[in-house]
């Protein structure tokens, strides 16, 4: 299934106190005005695989914020599946290299529903009309005001009757009650430690376009783990600046993105020292389905806002892409959450109920009706994906010290196609180049074009982007299992994977 990053196009909005935005809330891939960095996953087109978060698309399963009608519908088009074998095929013809066909009309979490990819782009917004925003504001504090004059003039009516009357049952607390002590574990606590090492992020191209998304403290030198949609628009010249919950804003340089895993790595310059508080990372092989789950980010602008729900699924077959016709795909076997996740939540810490980073939420499931107040963005429907923190964690250290991501890779091209109940390996690879790569692993291991994966270990793959996502859950040098069926009969063989460096 496919689904959108959670970026979605959002008028410059005020981020909730008491952090300042001064930038519209964009997807974060912030390419075209998303507003955060999560993007609605729109339905997969009938017929495509599975997607995932950015949008995402799981074999047969909702991925990557689009359930729905993803499954079954090819989100890459026809064709052989770059990433298996580190190349892909775009269409219906197989491809063997970088980069992978883009899911069908799969966005971030921070574009709308089907009109923007991992954001949508947008101008910079003329001054804002006083009946605009700020008359929204405005209606509400006066609407505010209102209820308090109200409520404090009942308030002195009973007060007064009750100091004419000898029978009052009114029960104040003590003054020497203090303040209220929220225990470890609890939502609050782990809101008020986890908040001041989360920032908003603002991306801005050299030609005015960009985003707002979310990021947080990966480590004290100053790195900001984030998603890569959520930079993408600061990558070649832009602009790009962080803002911590305290207001503090700091300008901050990409230090290494992954197009491929959606993850991205930033470094804020002039960065505090000593003040920066990394937040801890879990483990998120040992999560299970019922946990607890906290997200953080920046909902249609409105920064430092945190949710609550649980994990619903994992190893969720997610694909992504913003849907046009020159984007990349991202992959991910994602943690599904029902927490609320909304365009501007990507790149944003999902952590589990000790306060420890379990994910970085990249991608939601949106209806394919979307719009809030006429918008056009999609919103939380209960399906929200995460990147796993064990991946991006990996990730994040090949971008620090290398700058490039490194991807496993079997050396074969596989379908996108559904029907196949598994990742078949196609006939022809991209441009004319074989579909078993020569010398490659899946050569050595005897693997030969027709032949149709169907698990990898003990996973299960039932598409050709379900094995991308598995894959690139190791690391090059790992030796996996696989079980595949060649004219009817099925067989298993040892793969030792390989890698190929760099996005491109």
């Amino acid at each position: 299934m496919s689904t959108e990053n959670e970026g979605t196009e959002v008028p410059p909005a005020p981020s909730a106190p008491p952090v300042p935005v001064d930038t519209p809330a964009v997807s974060a891939q912030a390419p075209h005005g998303g507003s955060a960095p999560t993007a609605p996953i729109p339905a997969v087109p009938h017929g495509a695989p599975g997607a995932s978060e950015h949008a995402s698309a799981p074999a047969g399963a909702p991925a990557y914020a689009s359930t729905g009608a993803g499954h079954g519908a090819d989100p890459y088009g026809q064709g052989a599946d770059p990433y298996a074998q580190s190349t892909g095929a775009q269409g219906s013809a197989p491809e063997a290299g970088w980069p992978p066909p883009p899911p069908a009309t799969p966005s971030y979490a921070d574009g709308g529903s089907g009109t923007g990819g991992w954001g949508s782009s947008y101008q910079q917004p003329a001054p804002k009309p006083k009946n605009g925003r700020g008359g929204l504001v405005a209606a509400i504090l006066v609407a505010a005001l209102v209820a308090g004059g109200v409520g404090g003039g009942i308030g002195y009516g009973l007060a007064k009757n009750n100091d004419d009357s000898t029978g009052s049952t009114t029960v104040s607390a003590p003054s020497t009650s203090g303040q209220v002590k929220r225990a470890s574990g609890t939502v609050a606590n782990v809101a008020a430690t986890a908040l001041p090492s989360t920032v908003t992020i603002e991306a801005q191209s050299t030609s005015g376009e960009g985003g707002t998304g979310t990021g947080f403290v990966f480590d004290t030198q100053g790195h900001i783990l984030t998603n890569n949609h959520v930079v993408a628009e600061a990558v070649d010249g832009g602009k790009l600046s962080a803002t911590f919950p305290n207001g503090k804003k700091y300008d901050a340089e990409v230090v290494g993105h992954a197009q491929g895993y959606d993850v991205a790595v930033i470094k804020l310059k002039n960065a505090p020292s000593g003040e920066l508080k990394p937040l801890t990372l879990g483990n998120s092989d040992q999560v299970a389905v019922g946990d607890s789950t906290i997200a953080i980010g920046a909902p249609f602008g409105l920064s430092n806002t945190v949710t609550t729900g649980i994990i619903s699924a994992k190893n969720r077959p997610v694909a992504s892409s913003d849907g046009s016709a020159s984007s990349k795909a991202s992959y991910m076997s994602a943690l599904q959450t029902d927490a609320s996740i909304n365009p501007g939540n990507s790149g944003g810490p999902l952590l589990d109920a000790s306060g420890a980073v379990i994910g970085i939420n990249s991608a939601i499931q949106s209806s394919s009706s979307g719009g809030l107040g006429g918008s056009g963005q999609s919103g939380s429907i209960g399906l929200g994906f995460a990147i796993p923190i064990n991946q991006a964690k990996n990730v994040a250290q090949q971008l620090i010290k290398n700058g490039k991501p490194v991807y496993a890779k079997i050396g074969a091209s596989v379908s996108l196609e559904e029907g196949t109940s598994g990742a078949k390996i196609t006939e022809q690879g991209a441009s004319g180049a074989a579909a078993v790569e020569s010398g490659g692993p899946a050569a050595k291991a005897g693997l030969k074009p027709g032949d149709v994966i169907t698990k990898l270990d003990d996973m299960v793959i039932d598409s050709g982007p379900t094995l991308i996502g598995e894959i690139w859950t190791h690391k090059p040098g790992d030796t996996v299992k696989l079980t595949y069926t060649r004219d009817g009969k099925t067989r298993t063989t040892d793969v030792t994977l390989a890698s190929r460096e760099g996005d491109s």
